[in-house]
């Protein structure tokens, strides 16, 4: 049974093939190129110079047919070629013109200037004496608004504590202290003798006063009981605090009333 169907195959592949041998050729038979009918190809190198730039025609890409059927040109019709000038070429620079010369005796031309307000006239001003910085802070702040520039500065100065009353002092305490009984014989009252070292040492205090009328009254008083009684002021050398200010001049009249702190003037100074 497999031989027989094997045998049926290979009558069947063997038909196929006589089939195909028979029908499968369509009959067309490739071309010759050396035939004279056949459009012969050429290659870029064998075609002829392209026109020169300016002609009225421009030059196509020749097809085999076209290359085939136009004749050569002649050499007498070819122009000789010219270079071109390339179209994105820049412009020459046009050469500068010469500049004129000015001379020394020529006189200089004045700069426009535009024109400038009117100038603003400023003044320098101390204020003070400051007890304390905390007052001199208080009225750097009420008048910045108003200020151009400032600063602060401290000064020792002199401060009246009153006046006192005494005799002078004697070369020794003993001394100092017979002095003292004699005032008291005298009916002379409130009087003490200075121990503490320094230039009233061995002095007898007769007295302190904040009125000066109070204390010639009583250097009078112990002079007329035969005492060589003196009168002077006692002054404490304290530190004060100065702020000095640039201001408008329209703004120097009102920079006082800003400063609440009794006692402060306000005088001209030098500007910084």
């Amino acid at each position: 049974m497999l031989l027989r169907l094997l045998f049926v195959l290979l009558i069947a592949l063997n038909i196929a093939v006589a089939a195909w041998l028979l029908l499968g050729d369509s009959g067309t038979r490739a071309a010759d190129p050396n035939e004279g009918d056949v459009p012969r190809l050429k290659l870029l190198a064998e075609l002829p110079e392209p026109p020169v730039a300016g002609a009225s025609a421009p030059v196509s890409a020749a097809t085999p047919e076209a290359s085939a059927s136009a004749p050569l040109p002649s050499p007498a019709t070819i122009a000789p070629a010219t270079p071109a000038t390339p179209a994105t070429a820049p412009p020459l620079p046009k050469p500068a013109a010469p500049q004129p010369k000015v001379s020394a005796e020529a006189p200089p031309v004045a700069a426009a200037t535009a024109p400038t307000s009117p100038r603003r006239s400023y003044r320098c001003l101390a204020l003070g004496p400051f007890p304390n910085q905390v007052d001199l802070r208080a009225a750097r702040t009420a008048i910045a608004s108003r200020t151009v520039r400032s600063r602060q500065r401290q000064e020792q100065t002199s401060e009246s504590r009153g006046w006192r009353v005494f005799l002078p002092a004697q070369a020794t305490r003993e001394l100092a202290l017979a002095q003292a009984r004699r005032l008291e014989a005298k009916g002379i009252k409130d009087y003490f003798v200075v121990t503490a070292a320094g230039e009233l040492q061995n002095s007898v205090a007769l007295g302190l006063f904040h009125d000066p009328a109070n204390a010639r009254k009583r250097r009078d008083e112990v002079v007329a009981a035969g005492f060589p009684a003196r009168m002077s002021e006692r002054t404490e050398t304290t530190p004060v605090w100065w702020l000095d200010v640039v201001v408008p001049d329209e703004a120097g009249t009102d920079i006082r009333r800003s400063i609440r702190t009794p006692g402060i003037t306000a005088r001209s100074t030098g500007c910084f």
